[in-house]
């Protein structure tokens, strides 16, 4: 028997809603609002059901303070922008209201077995050389990656993966591309950043015979490489202006026009990017176009950095020197607890690359059974600066609200879009319904954002 907390201010939805499960064998609890729902200890659920708009702060709140359990939110507003921010910040899925009963608990159900089956299990992966290998970690932030991996893959929409160097973004892109409906697709990765901008436009759509000095032949782009299946940009920060435009329009028409060519073709590709660098702030500066992030940012997956992930340190170290025992034929080879404490208070700058890097070097230079602190070369190495208690350490990708916030948008330019394109025709309670924001929320981002607000035109009283 599942028990279900259910969050909603409105006393006779919340009543139904509790008859409804209650005889479907499901143990109901009520709350009103997040406070009353997080006094209750949602953690001990197996499901939150949450209206969106409460008294107070956002339903969205749960789903960070609730974890891992999972939230399904409740929304009058049955658009597939408010369904698709909500999925964004990490809610397993959505019902519009009024809803469906059936509708309903098919969800409950279905989130219900996923949840029983599938929690905690990382998502398998074949490497290149044939090799499978599963990613390594539990810490939360690691269960909520699994959990929009598990999501995303089959949903056939964009994907933009964000972190720091050497987290695993090619690794999340190939479970992504594993477990989607294009597994048997051909999966085609192309590191942005590695590529010179004059070949950068050749090299991802093609030219013709001639379309330029050294061109001898014709050659097909790697975006028409990957038809039928995915495409993996790496660092795709780095793409000149001029590529970008021609990858808005391979999103939006799912079209391609090799250079030299008058003739177009159509492409059916799934493209996955990631970048280390905050796309929003770079297309204010005019280095990345604004349209193609919002193109890419359907749906967004945040990787830690190794620092963040204090308890799966000493796990992924272990796997990755079992690895390197393996390569270099030095079987048995242990981290001293020395070792072993250096690895766990070292900040990694450089994450899981760097981490790999320096058990390579230490089963190089051991020279008996154990692996001290100077054969893994990091005594030396800077420390960041330590960050004041209570402050977030800076990163290139972009915050996630803290809990508490009175925000339940992800993206600011988008509400400076919508308030500036829509503030003629609707009077400042439309803007906050159809924001999902309360007026005081609507007043206080204007005034952070400074966008003035529409003056009503005065009435002659004469």
């Amino acid at each position: 028997m599942s028990r279900i907390l259910i969050v909603e201010d409105e006393a006779i939805i919340r009543s139904a809603l509790r008859r409804l499960l209650e005889r479907h064998d499901h143990r109901v609890s009520e709350a009103g609002s997040v406070a009353e729902a997080l006094a209750l200890e949602p953690q001990g659920f197996d499901l939150v059901i949450s209206d969106l708009r409460l008294p107070g702060e956002p339903g969205t709140e749960l789903i960070a303070r609730a974890a891992p359990v999972p939230v399904l939110i409740m929304t009058s507003y049955a658009s597939m922008r408010s369904a698709v921010e909500a999925l964004k910040q990490g809610a397993v899925d959505y019902v519009a209201k009024p809803f469906d009963h059936d509708e309903l608990l098919e969800t409950v159900a279905r989130v219900l077995h996923q949840q029983a089956t599938q929690q905690g299990e990382p998502p398998d992966i074949t490497e290149p050389d044939g090799q499978r290998q599963t990613m390594i970690g539990n810490c939360p932030a690691m269960q909520v990656v699994y959990t929009r991996v598990r999501k995303a893959a089959p949903a056939d929409v964009t994907v933009l993966v964000q972190g720091e160097s050497g987290t695993g973004k090619e690794l999340v892109a190939r479970a992504l591309h594993q477990q989607s409906r294009r597994a048997g697709a051909p999966l085609i990765c192309v590191n942005c950043a590695a590529i010179p901008e004059t070949l950068i436009e050749s090299e991802l759509f093609g030219h013709e015979k001639g379309a330029f000095t050294g061109a001898s032949a014709a050659r097909t782009g790697l975006v028409e490489a990957a038809d039928g299946g995915t495409l993996f940009l790496d660092e795709i920060g780095e793409l000149p202006l001029d590529a970008q435009a021609r990858l808005l329009r391979v999103l939006q028409e799912g079209e391609i026009r090799k250079i030299g060519s008058v003739e177009t073709r159509h492409v059916n590709v799934r493209l996955i990017a990631a970048t280390h660098r905050d796309l929003q702030s770079l297309s204010k500066t005019g280095e990345f176009r604004l349209d193609l992030y919002y193109r890419l940012n359907v749906m967004q997956i945040d990787l830690p950095s190794l620092r963040e992930r204090e308890d799966d340190i000493l796990q992924i170290a272990d796997v990755l020197l079992e690895k390197a025992c393996r390569r270099h034929e030095r079987e048995g080879l242990r981290l001293s607890r020395a070792s072993r404490r250096t690895i766990r208070d070292y900040p990694w700058p450089g994450n899981v690359r760097e981490l790999e890097n320096a058990l390579e070097r230490g089963v190089i230079l051991a020279e008996g059974h154990l692996i001290h602190p100077d054969d893994l070369g990091l005594a030396s190495a800077p420390r960041p600066p330590l960050e004041p208690a209570g402050e977030v350490p800076t990163s290139s990708a972009p915050a996630e609200p803290e809990p508490g916030e009175e925000d339940d948008l992800s993206l600011e330019d988008y509400f400076q879009h919508f308030v500036l394109e829509h503030q003629d025709q609707m009077s400042e309670t439309e803007l906050a319904q159809k924001l999902g924001i309360s007026r005081k929320c609507l007043w206080e981002r204007r005034q952070r954002l400074g966008i003035p607000r529409k003056k009503s035109p005065r009435r002659n009283t004469g």
